[in-house]
């Protein structure tokens, strides 16, 4: 299988933005093996920001652009240098991608970049890829957010399923932590309107997007064939689940049948 999975910064790091050193370490271990087993692995990483600040003792409550721009350049540099040395320990070689909306939607720099994917994978690198929030100026997230992001990476390289890792257990009938008949849903066949009713804001403080977002990743990924499951990313076990097939957070199944590309 060709797998994009998308990790988020509340299971990267800590409140505090400092790496959560088990959790990604359980995670690389997870898909080295994956990728031992002949699966394709690519990674769309959050955590830049988040990290940066903690490195440079920012104050979260009071950044702007710039400030944020500085601490993805630092966060960004101890994000890769953490997933290059742990990969190594599997003989695993990274590469990465940083890329803005420009890349996205011009045509021209759409194709160099999904032709660079395609020669990593060839030569069974693992690709991680992330927004270049360094230059990125519109916003801080141009490209939207990690989640459409991971959406638009599966989109483009005929992924066969999107994995969202965040920090809930999946899409809920109402809010888990406000309502105690909240019940999990685990598989949608179809994004209707009661499914998008269902989207309530979830957002721990350190991440940008919640389940509206993952929601539109759905739409965009499903309309192209590819499944997409939402999953706790505090426990990365939860892969090898749904690489065997095992009910595992929420199913999007794609639409296999007039498939957009």
């Amino acid at each position: 299988m060709r797998i994009v999975v998308k990790i988020g910064t509340s299971t990267l790091a800590h409140p505090g933005g400092r790496l959560n050193i088990r959790n990604v370490e359980e995670l690389v271990k997870v898909l080295a093996d994956l990728k031992n087993a002949g699966h394709e692995i690519i990674l769309v990483s959050s955590g830049a920001i988040g990290m940066g600040i903690g490195k440079l003792n920012m104050d979260r409550a009071h950044m702007d652009v710039p400030a944020k721009q500085a601490a993805a350049a630092v966060g960004q540099c101890e994000l890769m240098h953490t997933y290059d040395t742990l990969f190594l320990k599997y003989s695993h070689t990274v590469g990465q991608i940083l890329i803005t909306s420009e890349d996205i939607e011009d045509p021209e720099r759409r194709e160099n970049f999904e032709n660079t994917m395609k020669t990593l994978l060839q030569f069974g690198a693992l690709p991680i890829v992330n927004e270049n929030d360094t230059v990125a100026t519109t916003e801080i997230n141009s490209v939207g957010d990690n989640d459409t992001l991971g959406a638009i990476v599966a989109k483009t390289i005929h992924a066969d399923i999107l994995i969202l890792m965040s920090d809930i257990d999946g899409l809920f009938t109402a809010d888990p932590n406000k309502d105690p008949d909240a019940r999990l849903i685990e598989t949608v066949e179809e994004i209707t309107k009661e499914i998008e009713a269902f989207a309530g804001d979830t957002d721990s403080g350190l991440g940008t997007g919640g389940m509206a977002t993952k929601i539109g990743a759905a739409q965009m990924v499903t309309q192209s064939g590819c499944d997409m499951v939402i999953i706790n990313g505090s426990n990365p076990n939860l892969l090898y689940d749904i690489v065997e097939g095992k009910s595992a957070g929420t199913l999007f199944k794609g639409n296999k049948e007039g498939i957009i590309q």
